[in-house]
């Protein structure tokens, strides 16, 4: 991989829109190189566009995402790790309650869905 990959090619690569990239820079999730009006983005950029679409897939959002990058900076990787397990633990539990809560609405649709069907049965037996 080249150390300078355009705009465009970067958008392919993860298969985001150029808007999605410029909102990823402006909140500075993203610090590409400039030269003119092009953007270049580099290793690190690469790297770090990896990590912001896989904590988008988990559910985290953009400003979790950009401190728990900004910390390793600050901090380095240790605290960045210690977030990082915290930061899961937070959003096992969400994604839990949210299985519990789907998984509730499944079966009440499923329950209504037979019921109502059930009933169309009857209802085509006494015509």
């Amino acid at each position: 991989m080249t150390d300078k990959i355009p705009f465009k090619d970067m958008c392919a690569m993860f298969d985001v829109t150029p808007r999605t990239l410029r909102y990823y820079e402006y909140i500075e999730l993203l610090a590409p190189q400039r030269e003119g009006r092009a953007r270049f983005y580099g290793p690190r950029e690469v790297a770090r566009m990896k990590l912001i679409l896989r904590g988008r897939r988990f559910g985290f959002s953009l400003e979790e995402i950009r401190q728990w990058l900004e910390l390793y900076g600050r901090e380095g990787t240790n605290a960045q790790s210690r977030a990082w397990v915290e930061m899961a633990d937070r959003q096992l539990g969400a994604l839990a309650q949210q299985q519990e809560e789907l998984a509730a609405a499944i079966a009440d649709l499923r329950q209504l869905r037979d019921e109502v069907a059930q009933k169309m049965g009857n209802d085509a037996a006494e015509s």
